[in-house]
Parts: C-alpha cells; structure tokens; sequence
C-alpha cells in the first residue's frame, strides 16, 4: 500500500504489523501533518469477530482524551476495509527501552506514574485496556509516555466478544483472573502496570519460563522472586508498590490507579528528600562550627595571659618601686587546662 492515497491520506512506509493489525506511516493531505493508519490484516478481513473488535478498539480510543493515551484522529473506510487515524508517535516502546537493561528508579517511578494515570482516565471512562505490557507502553523522543493498542480494550457493561473459556491477552502479562478466562475488571491493567514495573526495575519478567504452561502455573501460583533480590539499591517502598499491584487476590491490589500515583509520587519525594543532606547532620555541623569558636577563643585568651604574664613577672629593666608605685593586678580565667597558667598572689 505504500505510495497509495487512503482517503486523504498518502501513505509513506510501513511500520509493523501484528495480530491486530497493521499500521503505516502517513501524510495527512488536507491537514498537513504526519499520522498512523492502522488497518486489519488482511488475513481478517474475513473475520466478523476481529472486524468488530478492530471498531470496539476505535471507539474505545477515540472517547479518550489524556496526555497519555495515543489521540485518535478518525475512523474511516477504504475499499471497503477499516481503518484507524491516529497521532504518528516518534520514539521507541517501553519494550525496547528495557531491552537496553534496568530503568533508572527516577525514570521507571515517572513512567510508571504516566501509565497509571493514562489507565485512571481510561477506567473513569469505563474503558479496561485489558493489554498493558511494556510493547504497547510508548515514549516519544521527547520524553512523552502514551499508552497503545487498545485492541483487547472492553467497555464496562459492554457485551463480550470472547467465547466462554477462551483467553485474550499477553500472559507474561496478564492477571491471574484473566488467565482463568473470568470476567476482568480494571484491576487487571493495575496488575500488568504492576508487572511492568517490576519489568522497568529489574530488566526481566516477574513470571518467565519456556513454555506458557510453566509461565501460566507461575502467574496463578507463584509469588514472583522480590526485586530487592535481583537489584540491589531498591527503596522497599517501591517494592512494596510493585507487588501490591500484582496481588493475586483483585480485593488486595490497589483499588484504583490513581492510588499508585500517590504511592509512587511520595515514594519519588522520599527518595529526593533522602539525598538531601538532613537537619540531624546540619545541626551537628553546626554545633562543630560553634566548639571550633569556642576553641580558638579559648585560645586567644590564653596568648593574652602569657604575654601580660611576662610583662608583668619578667620586665626589660629592674625598677626599684617608692610608695607612690602600684601594681594593678587583674583576675584571667584559665581555659587551657594548663596549670602553668594558674596565677597565685603573695605578699611581698
């Protein structure tokens, strides 16, 4: 198709492909600007269930509007084959940026804010994304997090399009009620948000293994091994985040996204407030600052002492004294410890 003109749009290169469809580079002719058509496959065109599901993942998308969900430009047709309008997004996948090891703890909290909260508006709107992963996560050159890919997306209250027993998603990601094939909430996409960031902090998978079965028995059965013991440095607040989100139990993950934000934006805070040098060390900083003073002018003093001490007990010249001379004699407190320095009087 490439070269091709799909209503207004001329269509520059491919740019992948997957079970869900496949998605071009393309030049908006009436407005100017860059977008990606996402059509069906073409092995599916046949396929009533993936032609209505294609739509579904349409209007699911297109009825969200928040900085971090990919925008929908329009649904259209050509040659009797659908397709999705949608902002073009420059940049790699989450995928692709873990591929390169282990996130940063600042960068993998920040992210994982900008998901939970795209997923808070979509939930708010009744939408469960119900494929959140790492591949379908993009950051854009310009730092930009925007959740893709609404395919398996359901609408609370809509009619399912899945047949009983059957399972849709990504398992290394899924819920644990989803790999059962029960009906899903949207506490499902706070469990993939919570495998994803185990993901961004420790560069693996919390459920992996060879074959599905083993993964699967994992997801349904095994608690995954504690990220502080696959990297060290890790706030066990963040951990604590991390596998709250992936309890097995819905009733004991987070309730809401929008509660992971709170947790993972105080747990940022802390970990700014504890680089920071604290009030303890500044006062005692302080207090150090104030014995050296008093330090040296204990030691000031004590110069004074010896230099009248030798004025007075060691003069240049003997000078007999008449009764008209005095001597004035003025107390110096010691605060050398020394006693050389102890003055004593006697009668002549």
């Amino acid at each position: 198709m490439i070269g091709q003109t799909v209503s207004h749009y001329r269509i520059i290169e491919k740019l992948g492909e997957g079970g869900m469809g496949v998605v071009y580079k393309a030049e908006d002719l009436t407005l100017r600007r860059t977008v990606a058509l996402k059509f069906l496959p073409e092995d599916s065109l046949s396929d009533e269930v993936a032609a209505v599901r294609f739509m579904q993942e349409a209007r699911a998308a297109a009825a969200l509007d928040h900085p971090n969900i990919c925008t929908v430009y329009e649904i259209g047709e050509h040659d009797g084959r659908a397709f999705i309008a949608m902002a073009f997004l420059d940049g790699e996948s989450l995928r692709d940026r873990i591929k390169q090891g282990p996130l940063k703890l600042q960068d993998a909290i920040d992210i994982g804010v900008e998901i939970a909260k795209g997923l808070d508006h979509a939930h708010e709107h009744g939408v469960v994304h119900r494929d959140i992963k790492s591949a379908n996560v993009f950051i854009t050159v310009k730092g930009s997090v925007k959740i893709v890919d609404f395919g398996l997306a359901k609408r609370t209250g809509s009619t399912t399009l899945t047949k009983s027993g059957m399972i849709i998603g990504t398992l290394r990601y899924m819920s644990p009620e989803q790999a059962r094939a029960e009906e899903v909430d949207y506490r499902t996409d706070i469990w993939s948000l919570g495998v994803i960031l185990y993901e961004m902090l420790t560069g693996v998978l919390p459920f992996r293994g060879e074959f599905d079965q083993a993964v699967g028995y994992q997801v349904l059965n095994i608690d995954p091994e504690p990220i502080t013991s696959v990297r060290s440095g890790i706030p066990i607040e963040l951990e604590r985040i991390t596998l709250k989100a992936m309890a097995k139990n819905p009733g004991h993950r987070y309730q809401h996204a929008d509660e992971m934000v709170v947790d993972l934006q105080r747990t940022a805070e802390n970990m700014l407030t504890s680089s920071l040098p604290s009030s303890r060390s500044y006062g005692r900083s302080k207090r150090g600052r104030r014995r050296w003073i008093l330090a040296t002018g204990g030691f000031g003093l004590a110069v004074a002492v010896v230099i009248v001490a030798v004025i007075i007990f060691f003069p240049s010249k003997s000078i007999p004294f008449n009764n008209r001379d005095w001597i004035l004699i003025t107390d110096f407190e010691n605060q050398t410890g020394e006693d050389n320095f102890e003055g004593t009087i006697s009668e002549a």
